[in-house]
């Protein structure tokens, strides 16, 4: 279709809306936040709500029972978890540095004496365990570390808060069918409802084919991580906050489970498993994620991405590499939902640009 000033004059309305759309999401993005965890929660309470009230029990009372089943499903999971969360906390805040430093000299000497001999550097022109130390101290600081516990207190005060506010606004969302559907249609001219109800019911089922697909995934690679290092002997304790790290960090694509890694690295340095040296555990937690994460992060994802939302991996690995120059952790957190969302709603109100019509083929 050849583009003509009525057609770019719309373009550049539906921009002008979109920006100031995308700007009060932004400011106001704490309750945004609320409204879409709470959306995602009553989507999928929803069937069990339907089951409920076709047994004869009211809504109220069925999408209740359905919001506390989500709490307790909640709550059972971070009682397994959140204690080892706190005993890691514990002992970073009780750890002897010195001991740790020397659990690691001998390996940080042969890292030495292997840089000297690669790049036939003098013995005094560059110390590896000085420039860790100087490392160390520039990136760790102790009051910086009591800050964070310090704040701890108003941290769960603010979680209180989402917690009381996304349960208030799941439990409507439940108890009336397509409520955060007409929210959504009331921003949007009578005439162009339909493609607003079409657009949402699309991206519905793109998120939900996405989130259970990176849900699965994540619970299945913690389960992988903590068998793994229990099979080298590591404490079962230390094995599952590890397999907790990374499920969790892979919820952000690539640059997820490489911090998880470190994190996961640093631990085994600090306790390392029983009759293996810090460096020696290092290692073997170090390659055990490699051989687990590797395949995944690079081929697995990008090709289960694609596939969830109807998007070429090349595409996706774009979208998600801007939106970490853009927002960084957490542009790449919602780089792929956020371009889903903008994708389907291009779709049916931008439909006549061949651009657009490209991008969008596959939904």
């Amino acid at each position: 279709m050849t583009a003509t000033p009525r057609t770019l004059l719309k373009f550049l309305a539906g921009a002008a809306v979109v920006t100031v759309v995308l700007f009060l999401v932004w400011y106001f993005s704490a309750i945004v936040a609320y409204v879409l965890v709470s959306a995602v929660l009553a989507v999928m309470g929803k069937p069990l709500v339907r089951m409920l009230h076709a047994r004869r029990v009211p809504l109220g009372v069925a999408a209740l029972t359905t919001l506390a089943i989500i709490w307790v499903v909640a709550a059972t999971f971070c009682s397994l978890f959140v204690p080892l969360v706190f005993d890691k906390i514990h002992l970073l805040a009780n750890l002897d540095f010195a001991a740790v430093a020397a659990g690691i000299e001998e390996p940080v000497a042969r890292m030495q004496r292997g840089l000297h001999e690669f790049f036939a550097m003098p013995e005094s022109g560059f110390s590896l365990p000085e420039a860790l130390a100087a490392s160390f101290r520039e990136h760790f600081d102790v009051q910086a570390l009591n800050a964070i516990f310090s704040s701890i207190v108003g941290v769960i005060l603010s979680s209180v808060v989402a917690v009381l506010s996304i349960s208030f606004i799941t439990f409507f969302f439940l108890r009336d069918e397509g409520l955060f559907q007409s929210m959504v249609v009331a921003v949007f001219p009578e005439r162009y409802a339909g493609n607003a109800v079409r657009a949402l019911d699309s991206i519905t089922v793109l998120l939900a084919r996405y989130f259970s697909g990176i849900f699965v995934e994540s619970l299945l690679l913690m389960c992988a991580v903590m068998l793994a290092m229990m099979l080298f002997g590591m404490k079962a304790a230390d094995a599952c906050f590890i397999g907790l790290v990374m499920g969790v960090m892979n919820v952000v694509p690539y640059a997820g489970p490489f911090i998880g890694g470190a994190i996961a690295v640093f631990l085994g340095i600090v306790t390392p498993i029983e009759g293996m040296s810090a460096g020696h555990t290092a290692l073997v937690v170090a390659g055990t994620l490699l051989v687990l994460k590797g395949l995944d992060d690079f081929v697995l994802q990008p090709t289960l991405y694609s596939e969830r939302v109807k998007a070429h991996p090349l595409e996706i690995f774009l979208v998600i590499l801007i939106a970490g120059s853009l927002a960084g952790i957490v542009g790449m957190l919602l780089a792929i939902p956020s371009y889903t969302v903008l994708r389907v709603f291009a779709k049916e109100f931008f439909s006549q640009f061949r651009l657009v019509r490209k991008l969008t083929e596959k939904i």
